[in-house]
């Protein structure tokens, strides 16, 4: 049986919460790895990347499935991106939500507003709202018009 070390142990500790990206990972262990080299950390972060306990590509399923309903593509590439994942896999990520884009803008907006705003100030907080939710601009008119189209 094999033993592992107490970095490992740790590291698995980690993970058994919540998908990690290896830099997210390697940050966290960071304060604790600093009675062992630098190699022992990457090691143990090789070792469970081999051993399947740590995926990048989870972790864009996980932040894709878990954002959609609150978030636009926009802001889920950004966190994407600050997790540090590879672009091929953000960009395989981004072809999938802009197929589901201006739905989730629906819904978000509908949750929201619910209704038509009625003078300009009004629309323009309910773009700014959906531009910090990560929609883009074409994004958000096409969801105004589609609204105003179904309630004229």
């Amino acid at each position: 049986m094999e033993t592992r070390s107490p970095l490992e142990m740790r590291a698995l500790r980690y993970l058994a919460q919540r998908e990690y990206s290896r830099s997210e990972l390697e940050k966290k262990l960071c304060a604790y790895a600093r009675s062992f080299s630098p190699e022992a950390l990457s090691t143990v972060l090789d070792k469970l990347e081999q051993d399947g306990f740590l995926s990048a590509e989870r972790v864009v399923e996980q932040i894709v499935r878990t954002r959609r309903s609150r978030f636009g593509s926009q802001r889920i590439v950004y966190e994407l991106k600050e997790k540090g994942i590879d672009e091929h896999l953000i960009h395989s990520a981004l072809l999938s939500l802009k197929e589901t884009e201006l739905d989730a803008a629906l819904a978000i907006w509908q949750k929201k507003f619910g209704e038509l705003p009625c003078t300009r100030e009004e629309r323009g907080k309910q773009m700014r709202f959906m531009m910090s939710r990560g929609f883009s601009m074409e994004v958000i008119q096409q969801v105004l018009s589609q609204a105003h189209e179904e309630n004229p």
